[in-house]
């Protein structure tokens, strides 16, 4: 029996495997694959627990399947894309609603252009502990929206909290509104665009960082991402893990007026010498501007927002980067971009680099941290299958020979729906 590359040991335990002394089972019928398809979409991208020990159980009887051909390959990507776009869309595809109706929890409204939308924006409301309200972040953006012919969703954090685009299950909320507003009006996963004011700005700072891979640019505006601080002077020493060396490859936009008394400048001045100092590391953030000016206060930048987002308006999500850099945060998110990791760790930081003259795949860890069930996705977009590819990690080689294109990979990679992150090859890094 073939086995799975790149799942971790511990979630391999979770298995329902064959009996042992029986050979692979018989290949699966055309209706047994579409079942299996069919429950793994409804799982989710973003499935934990019980739910994921089931994909992972479905993956397993996929990984008793042949190789794919080239051919076979193409027929299953558009096959899997065509699943997910059967999956419901949003509840409500008008106005202002609940997206869990009967609780009457949930809020969100939905604005902009929705016919043949160009793109989508996710407007992420200020507030704070026990304020915020989505309408704000309607008013405020939703003539920029239609202007620009994007379709545009306003959600409501569901506890209002300092830190309320992050606490709650909102973040996971975001992302299957993104998902399912995606299905509803047909908008493509390169121009997804998160922006937002005050604590909206935080929103669209973290949540955009955690999840650079699926978004097209960012618009902060008078808000910022957490900082660290010395507990005896209280002076600002980083930036909260997952945020400043995610945004790479992320076109970004940060608004900041320096008298602002809500949130004054210094947080966001220091994030801007972090990603400078990432930009010496790692290079990158080409696209990456701070927009600072005075006498604005807590308000609109200058020309509104509609200036703002004209300013991420051009920019498309190119999810084929040679160079990857990713810090975890969340149990939840396995993918970034090629990169995989079943079980990933908080904090530590993974460096990827393709190397397509010489078809090889470097990866490093920093400090060269022990990282168990790492491993890379690989598809003839970013390596040559009629050539040998080398991978290594922290400059030790994993990997020598021929990637082969596995089913149960490609279906693992193409819960979110995301064309841009499917692959077929997953390789392990020990």
């Amino acid at each position: 029996m073939k086995t799975l590359i790149g799942y971790s040991a511990s979630a391999l335990l979770a298995l329902v495997a064959l009996p042992q002394g029986k050979s692979d089972p018989k290949p699966l019928s055309k209706k047994q694959r579409a079942a299996l398809i069919e429950e793994c979409m409804e799982l989710g991208s973003r499935a934990k627990g019980e739910a994921r020990d089931r994909q992972m159980e479905i993956f397993t009887r996929l990984a008793a399947e042949p190789d794919l051909s080239a051919k076979q390959e193409e027929a299953l990507r558009e096959d899997l894309i065509e699943a997910w776009e059967d999956l419901p869309g949003l509840p409500e595809t008008k106005g202002d609603n609940f997206y869990w109706e009967e609780e009457r929890r949930g809020r969100y409204i939905v604005g902009g252009k929705t016919r043949k939308a160009k793109g989508l924006v996710i407007g992420m409301h200020g507030g704070g502990l026990g304020s915020g309200d989505a309408g704000s972040s309607a008013s405020a953006y939703g003539a920029a929206a239609s202007g620009l012919k994007w379709a545009a969703i306003f959600p409501q954090v569901l506890q209002k909290t300092e830190h309320g685009w992050t606490d709650s299950g909102t973040e996971e909320w975001v992302w299957d509104l993104v998902e399912q507003a995606r299905r509803s009006f047909d908008v493509d996963a390169d121009h997804v665009y998160l922006v937002g004011h005050s604590m909206g700005g935080y929103g669209s700072w973290t949540l955009g960082a955690h999840h650079a891979d699926r978004v097209a640019a960012l618009a902060p505006s008078a808000g910022a991402p957490t900082p660290l601080l010395d507990r005896n002077t209280h002076g600002i020493t980083g930036i909260d893990w997952g945020v400043v060396p995610n945004l790479r490859n992320v076109p970004m936009v940060v608004y900041q007026s320096i008298d602002d008394p809500r949130v004054p400048p210094d947080v966001n001045q220091f994030a801007v010498r972090e990603v400078e100092s990432a930009k010496g590391r790692y290079g990158g953030y080409a696209d990456f501007t701070y927009w600072e000016v005075d006498g604005r206060g807590h308000g609109a930048p200058p020309g509104g927002y509609e200036a703002h987002l004209e300013k991420i308006a051009t920019f498309a999500r190119d999810p084929l980067q040679e160079v990857v850099v990713w810090q975890p945060t969340l149990d939840w998110k396995r993918q970034f971009y090629w990169l995989f990791w079943e079980e990933p760790r908080a904090g530590v930081v993974v460096v990827g680099r393709i190397d397509r003259e010489a078809n090889a795949v470097a990866v490093e860890t920093e400090g060269e941290q022990p990282c168990p069930g790492l491993a890379v996705l690989l598809d003839e977009r970013l390596v040559d299958w009629e050539r040998e590819v080398v991978v290594t990690l922290n400059g030790t080689e994993a990997f020598r020979g021929t990637p082969v294109r596995r089913p149960e990979v490609l279906l693992d990679t193409s819960t979110s729906g995301d064309p841009g992150r499917q692959f077929s090859a997953r390789i392990e890094l020990p």
